[in-house]
């Protein structure tokens, strides 16, 4: 019954404009066009949706939407189009044709469109900015993309976990966790990827290419989203904000990270110690001490570190760099974390406090030993006498005993 409305539809168009041709559209804009009239006529509507059309073709194609009309069908995979000229852009897929060619770069495309799309990268030319973060993009339905983000919108849903995804594409790309299918392997380790995309990020870690480079400090990047992610740092500007403490974030994943802190979940367990992360590369980091493995090594001393940014603080101890200065005291500190624990001091807050007694402490590793004395625990003794204490310090201030 739906249907032969939806086709009555269809008829009543040619019924309600039986003399208009699209010619007649065009010599009312162009009339418009004459007196400078900006307001482009649309006189063609949906009765459906209430979508206006500048040409009746527009509209009877658009009202296919509504009919679920789609004619055009492709031998090789039964998809459905509406459109020919869709149909004959969708048989380019299956030949793998790619003719299209980027004169800059040797990309090349299926469609016009794409290159089209394309050549705004190497003009740099990105007309569609977001209101709320500033980010730009090159197309429009990227920006309407993004707008999700903020929105907090996620259409599409997975039926294995119930995640959220703001794009189809994302939630195909995410089935294949569950699947577990990497169907694109590197061919110089051997690791594997769900999407192409992926593997042609990781190659860029095998050629040492970090094509973009930051404009105010000179740190390179392999991805312009990886750029893009910095150079809020120089900029102040932290768009995502965190609905229950106020925090705010220069990235969508790293208030996702902090959220898990709220909710009490760290989902990634150690298989060694049981010790839980919110993040998978917490986990991966943490592995490197059962491991043993300290894979960045200081040139001048010999000392090994298991991450990157251990090692770049260690490096400011031989340069003699104290960057991170107290506004209040004047103190210098290499880094800023030890900065962090030193504001402590000046503003007397404790941050830490014990569940069981309400004592709180400024730094987590006080509290951490704090703990074990509730536990009852005391893993640190002396080689000498045998006596144990609940914290290193306190062994130390022993063994003074015996000297």
């Amino acid at each position: 019954m739906k249907m032969k409305e939806e086709r009555q539809d269809l008829i009543e168009v040619d019924e309600k404009y039986p003399d208009q041709k699209d010619h007649d559209v065009n010599e009312e804009k162009s009339v418009s066009c004459s007196i400078k009239t900006t307001e482009v006529k649309r006189p063609f509507s949906c009765s459906q949706c209430g979508k206006s059309f500048t040409l009746k073709t527009s509209l009877t194609r658009h009202m296919l939407t509504h009919a679920g009309m789609n004619s055009f069908s492709c031998s090789q995979c039964g998809k459905s189009f509406r459109l020919k000229s869709y149909l004959k852009k969708h048989l380019v897929t299956h030949s793998s044709e790619k003719p299209f060619t980027c004169s800059e770069c040797g990309n090349t495309f299926t469609c016009k469109a794409s290159l089209r799309k394309h050549m705004l990268i190497h003009a740099e030319t990105e007309p569609f900015s977001c209101s709320q973060c500033g980010t730009s993009f090159t197309n429009k339905s990227r920006l309407k993309k993004h707008m999700l983000i903020h929105a907090g919108i996620k259409p599409f849903s997975c039926s294995e976990c119930g995640k959220g995804l703001t794009k189809k594409s994302g939630l195909i790309k995410h089935m294949l966790i569950h699947t577990g299918i990497k169907p694109f392997n590197c061919s110089q380790c051997r690791k594997s990827f769900t999407c192409k995309a992926s593997l042609k990020m990781h190659m860029l870690i095998h050629a040492g290419i970090k094509p973009f480079s930051c404009s105010q400090c000179e740190n390179t990047f392999r991805h312009k989203a990886s750029l893009e992610k910095h150079m809020f740092i120089h900029t102040g500007i932290k768009p995502f904000t965190c609905s229950q403490c106020g925090k705010s974030f220069t990235c969508n994943a790293s208030l996702k990270m902090h959220m898990l802190i709220h909710a009490g979940k760290k989902p990634f367990s150690c298989s060694q110690c049981g010790k839980s992360f919110r993040s998978k590369s917490q986990l991966k980091l943490h592995m490197l001490i059962h491991t043993g493995k300290k894979p960045y090594t200081c040139t001048q001393c010999g000392n090994g570190f298991t991450q990157k940014s251990s090692l770049k603080d260690h490096m400011l101890i031989h340069a003699g760099e104290k960057p991170f200065s107290c506004s209040q005291c004047g103190k210098s500190f290499r880094c800023k974390s030890h900065l962090k624990q030193h504001m402590l001091i000046h503003t007397g807050e404790k941050p830490y406090t014990c569940t069981q007694c309400g004592k709180s402490y400024k730094q987590k590793t006080c509290l951490k030993d704090h703990m074990l004395i509730h536990a009852g625990e005391k893993p640190f003794s002396c080689s000498q006498c045998g006596k144990s204490f609940t914290s290193k310090r306190q062994l130390k201030v022993h063994l003074v005993t015996h000297t």
